[in-house]
């Protein structure tokens, strides 16, 4: 790796042109900080957001991107107005598969909640895109078939969850088993070597860390999105305090580095300043510490792994700090046992899973599930699910829908 970083990036071709899909959300909000303040390395060529085209207009007057794209086709239309005469308008899913393909975008970040980001990660690293990775969900639901694609196309795929940016960061001390780590134009490949024992994943605990089981089964909708460490949306604070967001961090762990679900451990650490561990065979641990920010992942991504200052926030060594490492309860959080369970089986574990858990929260939020049901539901649809472990993306979709539906009726009963 050059030890000029600054003078590397500078000899490459700039503007680095970024689509960032899923905009208006707080991973889209800090990935646009980002490039608002990296002085014109980084350009938002396209933006895209479901519904909320005021936030979209917004932030088109600020980072005048060539296109933007609207998912939700029966969004208000009545703004649209307001963008940017020269900017490109486009909706749907099909909007989102034709920008990340095209030729002039360097790095898709793909901040899109839940399952539907599967598709837009599928067609950008079939285009051989570097794909700047914070939607878990794709991994969950095709881990397998997404990473064989990124093999195949030479596509790559760069961490942005503060947890797995971590482990990515820890790994980069020790040699992988591809040629060069730090090479911009092959893909990655990500393997862990003999060296690794396990990967440990920090997990702040959510708000409900100190609860009992009876309280957790009288938890209310504002007790979960009280979150306190992560200002985060509503679908994945819930996600944090049932740690189903940490049992979908286990199955993105276990395709995105290659190693199996016995190599990986959960650890809680309320402060949220350990991100994640590797422990060697040796048994030296190697760790990952910052402040709670997700603009620090979201640049190493968007850099490609190149360190360049940036605007985090710094950690305070003149003050006295304390870290916490807590063993999860099983029993309480019955999310990690799952999500371990779905990490080894593979095939169409992940993507029954993941859609319960996405109607589950759902109905939660609007009153129609207790909390301590979530998981519940999550385990019984997984129980009744036909396994598949070779499906194509079409069954994966089609057990996608299969798994809502289901959810819904074991909700209704």
């Amino acid at each position: 790796m050059p030890l000029n970083v600054e003078k590397a990036w500078n000899s490459m071709d700039c503007p680095r042109r970024v689509a960032v899909l899923g905009a208006s959300g707080s991973i889209g909000g800090n990935a646009l900080d980002v490039i608002r303040s990296s002085n014109g390395k980084l350009l938002a060529d396209v933006l895209s957001v479901h519904s909320d085209i005021a936030k979209l207009v917004e932030l088109a007057k600020i980072h005048h991107p060539s296109t933007v794209v609207i998912t939700n086709e029966k969004a208000d239309r009545s703004l649209l107005s307001e963008l940017p005469k020269s900017t490109e308008i486009l909706f749907g899913q099909d909007g989102l598969n034709a920008v990340v393909r095209r030729n002039e975008i360097d790095i898709v970040l793909l901040a899109i909640v839940g399952g539907a980001g599967l598709r837009s990660a599928w067609n950008a690293l079939e285009a051989g895109k570097m794909v700047a990775l914070a939607n878990k969900e794709s991994l969950v639901m095709g881990g397998s078939l997404i990473m064989e694609l990124a093999q195949e196309k030479g596509g790559q795929i760069l961490p942005v969850d503060s947890e797995h940016s971590a482990i990515y960061q820890c790994l980069l001390s020790r040699r992988f088993d591809c040629n060069s780590p730090f090479s911009s134009h092959k893909p990655r490949t990500w393997i862990v070597n003999e060296e690794v024992e396990r990967l440990i994943l920090t997990a702040s605990g959510g708000p409900f860390r100190t609860w009992s089981r009876s309280e957790l089964r009288r938890a209310t909708v504002a007790d979960a999105l009280t979150h306190p460490t992560w200002n985060m949306g509503r679908k994945i604070t819930i996600d944090s305090a049932t740690m189903m967001n940490k049992a979908l961090e286990i199955i993105e762990a276990r395709w995105l580095f290659n190693v199996s679900s016995d190599k990986i451990q959960v650890v809680v650490h309320p402060e949220s300043i350990v991100h994640s561990m590797v422990e060697f065979v040796d048994g030296a641990i190697i760790a990952q510490l910052s402040p709670p920010d997700m603009r620090l992942p979201i640049q190493l991504a968007l850099y490609d792994v190149r360190r360049l200052q940036g605007t985090t926030r710094r950690l305070d060594w003149s003050q006295m700090t304390t870290f916490h490492f807590i063993p999860p309860d099983p029993e309480r959080f019955p999310a990690i046992s799952l999500g371990l369970e779905v990490a080894k089986v593979g095939g169409t574990a992940g993507v029954v899973v993941n859609a319960a858990n996405e109607v589950a929260v759902d109905a939660f939020l609007n009153g129609r599930l207790s909390f301590d049901r979530i998981t519940t539901a999550c385990q019984k649809i997984l129980e009744n699910h036909q396994f598949e472990i070779k499906p194509t993306l079409e069954r994966l979709f089609q057990l996608d829908a299969w798994a809502r539906k289901e959810t819904e009726i074991w909700i209704s009963d």
